[in-house]
C-alpha cells in the first residue's frame, strides 16, 4: 500500500551499458520482467525493503540494492553466467551470507541468503 513518506521505488542507472544489455542481464540472472516506457526507460516490479549501513568500512557511499536468494551459490553462478562481475565473493555477515556484483551498467548490487 502506498503511504506518504514510505519508500516506493528504486531507480538505477543504465548509462554504463545499453538498456537492452541491462534488461537481458537481469532477465537471465534473476528472471526479472520489464515494462518499457519509451526507448530509454524500463520498469521492473520486484519488491523493496531497506536499511542503513553505519560501518564506514562496509558502506559504499551509494545506495546498495540487495536481492535475496534461497541458494546463494546457484545465484552467484547465474550472475556470472549472465555477465555480472563479482566484486565481493560470498562472505558471512550478521544475519546470513552475501556477495556483491556489478551489472553491465556498472551498478553495484548484493545478493544475500540465510
Amino acid at each position: 500500500m502506498k503511504q506518504t513518506g514510505k519508500l516506493d521505488y528504486l531507480e538505477m542507472s543504465a548509462t554504463g551499458g545499453t538498456l537492452d544489455s541491462v534488461k537481458a542481464f537481469y532477465s537471465a540472472a534473476f528472471s526479472w520482467s520489464f515494462t518499457d516506457y519509451g526507448p530509454t526507460y524500463a520498469a521492473f516490479d520486484e519488491g523493496l525493503d531497506g536499511g542503513f549501513q553505519a560501518e564506514s568500512t562496509e558502506a559504499s557511499g551509494k545506495p546498495l540494492p540487495v536481492l535475496y536468494s534461497e541458494n546463494l551459490e546457484q545465484t552467484l553462478e547465474a550472475v556470472e553466467n549472465a555477465g555480472g562481475k563479482i566484486v565481493k565473493p560470498i562472505f558471512s555477515f550478521p544475519g546470513g551470507r552475501r556477495f556483491h556484483f556489478t551489472d553491465p551498467a556498472g551498478n553495484e548490487l548484493a545478493v544475500w541468503g540465510e
